[in-house]
């Protein structure tokens, strides 16, 4: 793979060579490759189908929890969070000790794996919010509650430059890899002055099925705002919003 340098960019097919952009820029690379055929049925690439299994079944999972988490991730995730939880999921599926190889899922691996997973490496839960909470998932009450202590904005959320107001979220999804389905909830608190007055404690809670049998995931989400004549706007648009996977539960 080559970076196109030059004053005009290509984009096709010339000699061999494909042309095309990408997130990172103007590319080039050689065109060429093993037949999709020789792949599809060569013993000799067994391991290799079996890996492409696996990986469009981690490609599946990390669509549907972003499926799910739709609405909390809008402003509040990087331009790579795709692959990123992709390539988290494969570990999921790696770690399936029930399945063949080749036939390994999301829901029999560990999702345990995904904890601590920051949707924006350019927001991270980690590195903004300093409140001392507790998360918990109840399966059978169908709660994902987390609870925040009373703390103080400006010494407890290190928000980016030129915020004046910030929101915390929680959001909690079920999550059904085998039929590709999903129920999810979220609670909010309002829209919060970034200063030094005292924040009362708060338990946000995210309400779904009770006595549930799916894999469930909880998140926390910042969201910083900047007020302008009294109406509040999207801090640079959400680029530095964070959410994060703090939770999770499987039957």
């Amino acid at each position: 793979m080559a970076r196109q340098t030059g004053i005009i960019k290509l984009k096709g097919t010339i000699g061999g060579i494909s042309f095309y952009k990408t997130s990172d820029g103007h590319l080039a690379r050689e065109k060429g490759g093993i037949d999709a055929s020789r792949i599809a049925n060569d013993p000799a690439f067994q391991r290799t189908r079996e890996n492409g299994s696996e990986f469009g079944t981690a490609g599946k999972g990390g669509k549907l929890i972003r499926v799910a988490l739709r609405n909390l991730m809008q402003n509040a995730s990087d331009k790579r969070v795709t692959s990123r939880l992709t390539q988290k999921l494969v570990a999921v599926v790696k770690a399936d000790v029930i399945n063949e190889r080749g036939f390994r899922t999301v829901q029999d691996g560990d999702l345990s794996l995904l904890g601590g997973f920051e949707f924006n490496i350019n927001g991270k839960l980690a590195s903004l919010l300093f409140v001392d909470y507790t998360s918990t998932i109840d399966r059978v009450a169908g709660t994902a509650a987390t609870d925040f202590a009373a703390f103080v904005a400006l010494n407890s959320i290190a928000a980016p430059g030129g915020t004046t107001h910030f929101r915390l979220s929680v959001g909690g999804a079920e999550l059904d890899f085998q039929t590709e389905t999903h129920v999810v909830s979220s609670e909010a608190t309002a829209i919060l002055a970034w200063d030094s007055s005292n924040i009362a404690a708060t338990t946000l809670t995210a309400n779904l099925t009770a006595n549930s049998t799916l894999p469930i995931v909880q998140v926390i989400g910042v969201e910083f705002f900047q007020e302008v004549n009294g109406q509040m706007y999207p801090l640079k648009n959400g680029a530095y919003n964070a959410l994060a996977v703090v939770g999770i539960d499987t039957p």
